[in-house]
Protein backbone atom coordinates (compact mmCIF):
# COMPACT_ATOMS: atom_id res chain seq x y z
CA UNK A 1 0.00 0.00 0.00
CA UNK A 2 1.56 3.04 -0.97
CA UNK A 3 0.52 6.49 0.90
CA UNK A 4 0.70 10.19 0.75
CA UNK A 5 -0.21 10.59 4.06
CA UNK A 6 0.77 9.10 7.73
CA UNK A 7 -0.65 5.34 8.56
CA UNK A 8 -3.38 4.70 10.99
CA UNK A 9 -4.59 1.50 12.76
CA UNK A 10 -6.87 0.46 10.25
CA UNK A 11 -4.14 0.33 7.62
CA UNK A 12 -1.42 -1.31 9.84
CA UNK A 13 -4.49 -4.18 10.38
CA UNK A 14 -5.42 -4.25 6.54
CA UNK A 15 -1.37 -4.55 5.68
CA UNK A 16 -1.04 -6.95 7.85
CA UNK A 17 -3.76 -8.88 6.32
CA UNK A 18 -2.56 -8.68 2.69
CA UNK A 19 0.88 -9.42 3.83
CA UNK A 20 -0.28 -12.97 5.78
CA UNK A 21 -2.95 -13.57 2.25
CA UNK A 22 0.19 -13.42 0.35
CA UNK A 23 2.21 -15.53 2.67
CA UNK A 24 0.02 -18.13 2.50
CA UNK A 25 -0.70 -18.33 -0.86
CA UNK A 26 3.22 -18.79 -1.78
CA UNK A 27 3.50 -21.31 0.93
CA UNK A 28 0.57 -23.49 -0.62
CA UNK A 29 3.05 -23.37 -4.01
CA UNK A 30 1.08 -20.12 -5.94
CA UNK A 31 2.90 -17.82 -8.09
CA UNK A 32 2.19 -14.89 -10.06
CA UNK A 33 -0.51 -13.62 -7.79
CA UNK A 34 -1.67 -10.82 -5.83
CA UNK A 35 -4.20 -10.60 -3.28
CA UNK A 36 -6.94 -8.28 -2.42
CA UNK A 37 -10.55 -8.33 -1.49
CA UNK A 38 -13.14 -9.31 -4.32
CA UNK A 39 -16.52 -9.67 -3.48
CA UNK A 40 -15.83 -8.51 0.19
CA UNK A 41 -13.63 -11.62 0.57
CA UNK A 42 -10.09 -11.83 0.36
CA UNK A 43 -8.83 -13.87 -2.59
CA UNK A 44 -5.69 -14.75 -4.73
CA UNK A 45 -6.24 -12.42 -8.16
CA UNK A 46 -3.85 -13.83 -11.58
CA UNK A 47 -1.23 -11.14 -12.37
CA UNK A 48 -2.47 -11.30 -15.63
CA UNK A 49 -6.16 -10.91 -14.60
CA UNK A 50 -5.50 -7.52 -12.72
CA UNK A 51 -3.42 -6.29 -15.82
CA UNK A 52 -5.87 -7.35 -18.50
CA UNK A 53 -7.59 -3.53 -18.45
CA UNK A 54 -6.33 -0.65 -17.96
CA UNK A 55 -8.49 2.30 -16.17
CA UNK A 56 -8.16 6.06 -16.91
CA UNK A 57 -7.77 8.34 -14.21
CA UNK A 58 -9.60 12.12 -15.25
CA UNK A 59 -7.23 14.54 -13.31
CA UNK A 60 -9.84 17.16 -14.31
CA UNK A 61 -12.23 15.25 -12.10
CA UNK A 62 -14.07 16.61 -8.75
CA UNK A 63 -12.30 12.92 -7.18
CA UNK A 64 -8.74 13.91 -8.38
CA UNK A 65 -9.12 17.02 -6.74
CA UNK A 66 -10.56 15.73 -3.37
CA UNK A 67 -7.43 13.10 -3.68
CA UNK A 68 -5.23 15.92 -4.14
CA UNK A 69 -6.44 17.44 -1.44
CA UNK A 70 -6.76 14.47 1.54
CA UNK A 71 -2.95 13.92 1.02
CA UNK A 72 -1.51 17.45 0.85
CA UNK A 73 -0.05 17.17 -2.91
CA UNK A 74 0.28 20.21 -5.15
CA UNK A 75 -1.97 20.10 -8.66
CA UNK A 76 0.42 20.55 -11.65
CA UNK A 77 -2.46 21.51 -13.68
CA UNK A 78 -2.46 25.22 -15.47
CA UNK A 79 -5.78 27.06 -15.01
CA UNK A 80 -6.81 26.64 -18.39
CA UNK A 81 -7.52 22.29 -17.58
CA UNK A 82 -8.91 23.09 -13.93
CA UNK A 83 -12.67 22.68 -13.03
CA UNK A 84 -14.29 25.89 -13.42
CA UNK A 85 -15.43 26.39 -10.49
CA UNK A 86 -12.17 26.02 -8.63
CA UNK A 87 -10.57 28.61 -10.93
CA UNK A 88 -13.23 30.93 -10.24
CA UNK A 89 -12.64 30.57 -6.92
CA UNK A 90 -8.84 31.01 -6.74
CA UNK A 91 -9.38 34.16 -8.14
Amino acid sequence: MIRAIPSNASDNIYCTLLAQSAVHGAMAGYTGFTVGPVNSRHAYIPIARVTEVQNTVKVTDRMWARLLASTNQPSFLNSSEMLPETVQRDH
